[in-house]
């Protein structure tokens, strides 16, 4: 399917690894120029060097979007490599697991930071440009907890519901300059954040990872890969007429029916 992303422009966040990373590679493989941050810059730049070698046009930075002023440095640096952004990908590493005893003040303001400031940061800074590519794209990787709160999570079962919020707001605001704002949940999908969330329910009772994986109606884990499809394709062309939609991709596992 041609998605119609060649030539465009895509700032993708948390870029260095799992789901960051394979979205990152699959903009490239669809002819698309990207703008990638992390926070750490030996996987960053080893990504750009594979992508590079791919025939890619990349451009990178090291950032952490929980800080003012770092993301907006990176789509300054887009402008000024390309003078254009179509998309941005706003991808920041999850709040960390925890119940409601275990979290303190401070970790709520880092989590805050991270996973609602950065994402109004970041969509701040773009909608300049965003507004005037004439189609631009905001998707957000948020995860099935805004749908179905899941234990231990509280962090995320918060946050990420605000940005699901804030992403259905700007959805109506935005969209008669032909910005369309969608959220992309992962539910169990292989990566480094599923390890610490199952090493989190394993240290404290009876885990069981099996049993964890036959209750998806599918009946195996997602990949990064599946989850940057649905991610590309709401930044095609084909998907114009989506915007303030919050899509799982969890293999069927989510009971929520909105």
């Amino acid at each position: 399917m041609e998605l119609g992303l060649g030539g465009c422009v895509a700032l993708i966040t948390g870029a260095s690894r799992g789901i960051g990373r394979a979205t990152a590679r699959a903009f490239v493989r669809e002819g698309a120029r990207v703008a990638l941050c992390a926070r750490t810059a030996a996987p960053l730049e080893a990504l750009a060097a594979q992508l590079r070698a791919e025939g890619g046009e990349v451009l990178t930075a090291v950032a952490d979007v929980g800080r003012e002023g770092e993301v907006e440095a990176l789509v300054n640096l887009a402008m000024a490599r390309w003078g254009r952004l179509d998309v941005l990908v706003n991808n920041a590493g999850g709040p960390a697991p925890g119940g409601f005893e275990e979290i303190a003040e401070a970790d709520w303001r880092a989590a805050f930071d991270l996973s609602v400031l950065g994402v109004a940061r970041a969509v701040r800074a773009s909608l300049p440009p965003l507004r005037a590519s004439g189609r631009g794209r905001v998707i957000n990787v948020l995860s099935t907890s805004v749908k179905e709160p899941q234990d231990g999570m509280l962090l995320s079962n918060s946050l990420r519901s605000a940005v699901a919020g804030l992403a259905k707001t700007l959805s109506r605001e935005l969209g008669a300059q032909r910005i369309t704002v969608n959220n992309v949940c992962p539910g169990h999908v292989l990566t480094g954040r599923l390890k610490e969330v199952a090493a989190y329910r394993a240290a404290r009772g009876p885990y069981d990872a099996q049993a964890a994986v036959a209750a998806i109606p599918l009946r195996r884990l997602g990949s990064a890969d599946e989850v940057a499809s649905l991610i590309t394709y709401l930044a095609s062309s084909g998907a114009a007429y989506i915007t303030g939609a919050t899509i799982p991709v969890d293999g069927g596992a989510t009971a929520s029916l909105t």
